[in-house]
C-alpha cells in the first residue's frame, strides 16, 4: 500500500514591532502523520516572560511594578491568604453551618407523576436511566407519594414509601423487592 505525498506551503512570516507572526498553512492530498519534529505549541499559548529593572523605557524599570515602599515592595515579604493585619479573619468571624451529605451523590427521589413517563409496565433502575428521569450514576432511588399514577405498573428493586406503595396498589400495580 502506497501512502501519498504531503504538500506544504507556509506563508511569509510577518514581522510586528512587538513579537514574530508566522502562518503555516497545510495543504493534504493524502495521510498526514504527526512527527516529533514538526511539533509546535499552539499559537498564543507561550507567552514571554516580562523583564523587570531593565530601565524607564521598559515601563516595569526601578521598582518592577511593585511601588514605592512596604510590606508589598520587599522581598519574601506578604502575608498568608486571608490575614486582615491581626483583626479576626472572615473566615473564622462566619458561624460554621451544615454540610453536604455525600449520599445525596448517589441517591435520587422520584415522584409518582414521574413513573406515567417510564414506557412498559416494569419499572426498574435500567428503565429509570433510560428514559432519563434519573442520572447514570444513581445507585438508590425511593419513590415519593407526589403527584398520580395512571395506570398499574410493577416496581422492581426500588425503594418505596408507604404513601407510595398504597397509591401503586390503588391502580392495580405491584410492588416487587
Amino acid at each position: 500500500m502506497k501512502e501519498k505525498e504531503t504538500k506544504t506551503k507556509v506563508a511569509k512570516s510577518k514581522t510586528t514591532k512587538t513579537k514574530k507572526v508566522e502562518e503555516a498553512v497545510v495543504v493534504a492530498t493524502g495521510p498526514v502523520r504527526m512527527m516529533l519534529n514538526t511539533m509546535q505549541p499552539a499559537p498564543g499559548s507561550k507567552k514571554k516572560f516580562k523583564r523587570l529593572g531593565r530601565g524607564i523605557g521598559s515601563g516595569k524599570g526601578k521598582t518592577c511594578g511593585r511601588g514605592h515602599k512596604g510590606q508589598r515592595a520587599r522581598a519574601g515579604g506578604y502575608h498568608k491568604v486571608g490575614f486582615e493585619g491581626g483583626q479576626m479573619p472572615i473566615q473564622r468571624r462566619i458561624p460554621k453551618s451544615g454540610f453536604r451529605s455525600r449520599q445525596s451523590l448517589t441517591r435520587q427521589e422520584i415522584y409518582l407523576s414521574d413513573l406515567n413517563r417510564v414506557e412498559g409496565d416494569t419499572i426498574d433502575m435500567t428503565s429509570l436511566m433510560s428514559s432519563g428521569i434519573i442520572r447514570f450514576d444513581t445507585k438508590d432511588v425511593k419513590i415519593v407519594a407526589s403527584g398520580e399514577i395512571t395506570r398499574s405498573v410493577t416496581v422492581r428493586g426500588i425503594s418505596v414509601t408507604a404513601g407510595a406503595r398504597k397509591a401503586i396498589e390503588a391502580a392495580q400495580g405491584k410492588v416487587e423487592a
